[in-house]
């Protein structure tokens, strides 16, 4: 199998690259502005890397859509502050140029495997999500939080109409805060510059306070990377069909804690197990702060994230095995060893 990734320098794209290199015998074609993710692939002969930018090596991509089989476009602006701060980037890459992969997929009749997001469900009221029941709710206009959202949906309703109606084949994937090695750089010390874990780490790692957005007490399943890419192996292998035109919930229901719980236990690892950074760890307080002041007035929070696995389950055999304790001691090893 030949396999396209967009994005391969990402925190998925990355992880996945390795996976496949190391348990599958498929071709790598991967693109993406920058490769400091991808040292332990660049020199296999199974991976073929360029460096670029997908909205402007459209003849490049349209070649090596000819070429593979399936094609993973990963490419996105996935940083809630960024949301906020530069909505029109988040529409122009999320949704705009991965149409125009897309349609390329349409004519070309590949398949393709897009990443969706739980954030899709928005604030829906379900106490978990189901990929075929839930209501996506999200909020008002100037709540520009949710244009992420609102792209990665509008992709998924784009994706399944041309399933329906032109015969792309496709898989939709919903992570649910997927985390583990290379989330983000942890030395970025721009608030709200990265994820929340790798937020979190990076306070510790510079002394810094931990800003608990509203308190802390949103609710988040955390599910470690490598669950996920074993999950999305098996979306790309498609095994008997299986997942052919389907929508997959890609999460650890089973881990779901609170932000504030999540700093605590971050704290308490470090003092622990890092004596190099326990004095520092140990010095942190957790302040609460409001959600206005730290992402501006178009911010929106959810307080309950957790998804329904019943698909993942039935048509991949898949199955969430790395508890919150281990993968994030997996995390800590990498940014702080």
């Amino acid at each position: 199998m030949n396999v396209l990734i967009l994005g391969a320098n990402g925190f998925i794209g990355s992880h996945l690259s390795e996976t496949i290199l190391a348990k599958t015998d498929w071709q790598i074609h991967a693109m993406d502005l920058t490769q400091d993710k991808l040292m332990e692939c660049l020199n296999h002969p199974r991976f073929h890397f360029v460096a670029g930018d997908i909205t402007k090596q459209k003849d490049w991509i349209h070649e090596r859509i000819k070429q593979c089989d399936v094609v993973l476009p990963l490419v996105a602006v996935a940083t809630p502050a960024l949301y906020v701060q530069d909505p029109l980037r988040v529409f122009e890459l999320d949704f705009e140029a991965n149409l125009e992969i897309v349609r390329e997929c349409v004519d070309q009749k590949k398949r393709v495997i897009f990443p969706s997001t739980s954030e899709v469900y928005g604030m829906c009221g379900d106490a978990e999500f189901d990929e075929e029941k839930s209501y996506l709710v999200t909020g008002p206009i100037d709540k520009e939080r949710w244009i992420y959202s609102a792209s990665k949906q509008l992709m998924d309703r784009v994706i399944h109409a041309y399933g329906k109606h032109k015969g792309l084949s496709y898989s939709l994937f919903r992570p649910f805060n997927w985390y583990g090695p290379r989330l983000d750089n942890v030395f970025n010390p721009k608030p709200g510059g990265s994820r929340v874990l790798t937020q979190f780490i990076g306070n510790i790692l510079r002394g810094e306070n931990i800003n608990l957005v509203g308190g802390g007490a949103q609710q988040r399943c955390f599910t470690y990377i490598d669950d996920g890419i074993d999950a999305l192996l098996r979306i790309i292998e498609n095994k008997n069909h299986s997942a052919h035109n389907k929508i997959f919930n890609v999460g650890n229901p089973e881990e779901n804690i609170s932000i504030r719980e999540l700093a605590c236990t971050l704290v308490q690892f470090v003092t622990a197990y890092y004596p190099k950074y326990a004095d520092k760890a140990h010095a942190v307080k957790l302040v609460d702060v409001d959600a206005k002041a730290y992402f501006g007035d178009g911010y929106q929070d959810v307080s309950l994230r957790v998804p329904a696995i019943r698909h993942a389950r039935k048509y991949l055999g898949w199955e969430p095995k790395i508890n919150m304790k281990t993968g994030l001691r997996k995390t800590l090893d990498f940014y702080l060893n």
